[in-house]
This record gives C-alpha cells, sequence and structure tokens, in this order.
C-alpha cells in the first residue's frame, strides 16, 4: 500500500473509532486523477520552477505528532507548505513529499501539530529538516492540549490539529487537518523564508 494509501486508511480507521464526531462537512466532488501518459513531458524545467516560486515569501512551521501507541519517540519535520484553509469548520493544510518518512508515522497518529517558528529559530528549523536523526534530542516541548503532540518551546503560534483529509497532489499530499485548539505563546516575529533563506520582518 502506497503512503496515500496508508493515510487515507489510517484517516477512516480514525473516523470509525471517533467517540465524539466532528460536525458534518459536505464534501466536494473529487476530482478526476490520471496518471501522466509517457509522450507527456513536464512544460517547466524544475530548476526554473523552484527559481520563481522561491520570490513568494513563507512562514515556517515544523509539524509535530506524538509518539505511537505503544512507545517511541514523537515525529516532526519542517514544512514551508502550511497554510489556513477554512474557517467554518476551522480547517488548516500543509504539504509534505511522498517520499517523505516522517509522514507516515504522523498519518498513524491521526493528529498533529503545527508549531510557527519564530524569527530566531532557524537552526530548530534545520534541525528539522535533516533526514533520520533524533530530531528532538534537546528541543524543549509540551504535549499539546488535544493531540499531545509536540508543542515547540519558543513558537510564536501553535495550532492542534486532527486529520480531517488527505489528498493526492502531484508528487506531494495535501494534508487537511480539523482544528481542535490554537493559540501563541510568543511575541518575536515569524520566521520567513525567501529565495532559498531566511528572513524577517523589518523593524
Amino acid at each position: 500500500m502506497g503512503q496515500a494509501g496508508m493515510a487515507e486508511a489510517a484517516v477512516r480507521y480514525l473516523r470509525s473509532v471517533r467517540t465524539t464526531a466532528p460536525e458534518p462537512v459536505e464534501p466536494l466532488p473529487r476530482p478526476e486523477l490520471r496518471c501522466v501518459g509517457a509522450d507527456e513531458r513536464a512544460p517547466l524545467d524544475a530548476r526554473e520552477f523552484r527559481r520563481v516560486l522561491g520570490n513568494f515569501a513563507t512562514g515556517v512551521a515544523v509539524i509535530t505528532a506524538p509518539p505511537a501507541t505503544g512507545g517511541g519517540s514523537p515525529a516532526g519535520f519542517a514544512c514551508q507548505s502550511f497554510t489556513s484553509l477554512s474557517l467554518d469548520p476551522p480547517l488548516v493544510a500543509f504539504m509534505v513529499g511522498r517520499t517523505s518518512t516522517t509522514w507516515p508515522r504522523i498519518a498513524r497518529a491521526g493528529v498533529f501539530c503545527v508549531n510557527v517558528l519564530g524569527a530566531d529559530q532557524g537552526d530548530l528549523c534545520r534541525a528539522f529538516a535533516v533526514s533520520g536523526a533524533d530530531k528532538f534530542a534537546g528541543v524543549p516541548h509540551d504535549p499539546a492540549p488535544v493531540s499531545g503532540a509536540p508543542r515547540l518551546t519558543g513558537a510564536v503560534a501553535w495550532i492542534d490539529c486532527a486529520i480531517h483529509a488527505v489528498h493526492t497532489g502531484g508528487d506531494h499530499l495535501i494534508v487537511v487537518g480539523r482544528v481542535n485548539a490554537l493559540g501563541t505563546e510568543a511575541t518575536d516575529d515569524p520566521l520567513l523564508f525567501h529565495r532559498g533563506r531566511f528572513a524577517r520582518l523589518a523593524p
């Protein structure tokens, strides 16, 4: 089963065992999905795509999830693709590569916490961008109030979520989360990413 299938199975299971169902949300028709034909070519050079899109400044977040049932370590990865999605119901979204080794652990947890990093947390972002390392070593955190996912100390904001839906998006997955709790913990400016490097708001 591929990662998308694993995620969908995890969401179906979690929905089946919920004790309190969320407010119903009318789903939109699922778009038609198809494979790219062998005779089709990507219309753009990947490096040029990254260069041009790099002009769009984004915030930086770390997505975390609690340890799996029975023990283990929490999961987390650095993410630039976090966004708000809906006010009613409160939904957010982030994108993750299909080859991510962290995503299956978040999918199995069924919950996650978005930690919006502050302007001085560039090193923390780099630590969570490394694959295979103990990303939480020496990183102070406490459990988010609903999911128990790590809430990183010093983050300017946190959003505690349950996985609401997972959609395919090319070589990424689009993960939609339903917000159960949120708050701000610091007064620092947010960490920004622009043209391949960290940035911060001007005074």
